[in-house]
């Protein structure tokens, strides 16, 4: 039976390089599961492998789409399924911190269906005019039991919701089975950790670092696509506000801090909720090596 190896853990921790030391050692390529890094044009702001680490070790899902491209974690799972099915190796090796690509791959995702470009630029339109709270109540009126759950003050989630609503004549609620789907292969999760006072100087820095390489030019260049959902991301909504005025860049720099801290502290949220993670401190590769050898 394959083994499907999962290192995960929250932004700046350290995925990177203990994956790339994990796919030079197997001789594997590594299945990229940052859902930002797979945007060609997002290289500084979501600190994607550089070309020397690319060298190193052959990577899936990096830099391979436009953000003018769909892309969803259903497509996401769709893709990495057809590359371990035909996998010539008994062990795979998937890294990143992005929850529902990861979730997408281990458990599967309800099938619901593409929204369709004339029907996601109306509901853009919609909201730009009418506003989150009249959204809401709609999605309360076409399917009360997903508004009972939705986080209503996001409204990415709110619209989607609407969108299938409209698309498909059924509730957003219907196409929810949440069931999970059986692999063929074994999954085996790594999660990594460090202090949170550690963790927090090391985002910190990693900020620092990307101001340093350029990501204020790298924002520039996108400011007129800004409008994309690909761009809604840490790192590059804060210094379109600065650049719109809002507040100074020393302020902007901190909020991409401090947002990036948040983003931490909801991903290991996230994954320490499943029991199945066994946990470790990057530094600790012998005893990762150790781990993974049981199921080698």
């Amino acid at each position: 039976m394959q083994t499907l190896i999962v290192i995960t853990g929250p932004t700046a921790v350290g995925k990177t390089a203990l994956t790339i030391q994990l796919a030079c050692h197997y001789g594997i390529p590594v299945i990229n599961a940052d859902s930002r890094q797979i945007y060609r044009e997002l290289k500084i702001g979501t600190a994607a492998p550089t070309a020397k680490q690319l060298q190193q070790a052959k990577h899936y899902f990096v830099g391979t789409k436009s953000i003018e491209d769909y892309y969803n974690a259903s497509i996401y799972e769709q893709e990495v399924m057809s590359i371990l099915k035909t996998s010539s190796s008994d062990m795979n090796l998937l890294s990143g911190g992005s929850m529902m690509y990861i979730d997408a791959v281990c458990n599967g995702i309800d099938d619901i269906p593409t929204v369709r470009d004339d029907i996601r630029l109306e509901m853009k339109r919609r909201y730009q005019e009418e506003g989150l709270e009249a959204l809401c109540e709609e999605l309360k009126r076409l399917d009360p039991e997903h508004y009972a759950i939705v986080d209503r003050k996001n409204h990415r989630r709110v619209i989607h919701a609407l969108e299938v609503c409209y698309q498909t004549g059924r509730t957003y609620t219907s196409f929810r089975t949440q069931q999970k789907r059986e692999r063929p292969f074994r999954i085996v999760k790594i999660g990594l950790n460090r202090e949170r006072e550690e963790l927090y100087n090391r985002i910190n820095l990693r900020v620092d670092q990307m101001i340093e390489q350029g990501l204020l030019y790298e924002v520039e260049g996108l400011y007129a696509r800004r409008h994309l959902n690909a761009l809604n991301t840490v790192g590059y909504k804060e210094l379109f506000d600065y650049m719109d005025g809002r507040w100074p860049k020393e302020e902007a720099i901190e909020r991409i801090k401090g947002n990036t801290r948040r983003y931490a502290r909801k991903q290991l949220t996230w994954f320490k909720r499943d029991d199945s993670v066994c946990w470790f401190h990057p530094d600790q590769q012998e005893e990762i090596l150790k781990y993974i050898s049981q199921y080698e």
